[in-house]
């Protein structure tokens, strides 16, 4: 155009419309996603009322899910998630033979204090970063969360539940469930674990918890 443009002038216009200087632009949530979108996990609790010789007793179940495959991990069950139960949570999550978060360069979590001190500092001494969430902003975790609304409804919240091993048993048969027998429409309704071809067959169903999870596929 045969004009020159000052620097401070290009300043001037972004600051004048809310825009800061590139080096100290943030970047947004979604973007930080998709440029790291295989390195991150995210985790969230969720309670399930379990009956036990004491009564209706609350358990705090931890998972940990894996971004861009859905791959979701069972990380503990408690009644007190308190800085013994979450140190022993994080050296399994780092273990260096079959540690979940082994490649994982960040963990999203929410701001509850039961992501004690000592927990975030053991996964940052081997190169997990801790991103927390904004407060108040569920969809920031949104793949956690989705993952615990889909346990409950799906299974957890059809059943009674008698005992911690109960408990475990139908959490660990849900996952199971989730990774070779559900489709998910974030894959392109694809499973996440496909052990088995499909056959030519009639469709069948295999069952699971005594038939509250169930699958349909073509026999061979």
């Amino acid at each position: 155009m045969g004009h020159c443009v000052a620097s401070t002038t290009i300043a001037n216009v972004l600051k004048a419309n809310g825009i800061k200087p590139a080096p100290d632009r943030a970047s947004s949530w979604r973007t930080f996603l998709k440029v790291h979108w295989e390195q991150i996990a995210a985790t969230d609790f969720f309670s399930a009322e379990v009956w036990t010789p004491r009564g209706l007793t609350t358990y705090y179940v931890l998972i940990v899910i894996d971004l861009s495959t859905r791959r979701a991990h069972l990380a503990g069950i408690t009644t007190s998630p308190g800085k013994v139960f979450m140190a022993q949570v994080a050296r399994n999550l780092t273990d260096a033979c079959d540690g979940f978060l082994g490649g994982h360069r960040f963990l999203i979590c929410d701001r509850d204090g039961t992501f004690t001190p000592g927990f975030r500092q053991t996964l940052e001494d081997v190169g997990t970063r801790i991103i927390l969430t904004p407060r108040q902003a569920p969809n920031c975790n949104a793949f956690a969360e989705r993952f615990v609304l889909s346990i409950k409804s799906e299974c957890l919240n059809r059943m009674m539940i008698f005992g911690e091993a109960g408990l475990r048993r139908a959490v660990t048969s849900y996952i199971e469930h989730y990774h070779v027998e559900r489709p998910h429409q974030g894959l392109g309704n694809q499973v996440i674990e496909v052990n088995r071809e499909s056959g030519t067959g009639p469709v069948v169903c295999s069952e699971r918890l005594g038939g509250i999870l169930k699958s349909y596929r073509r026999a061979a």
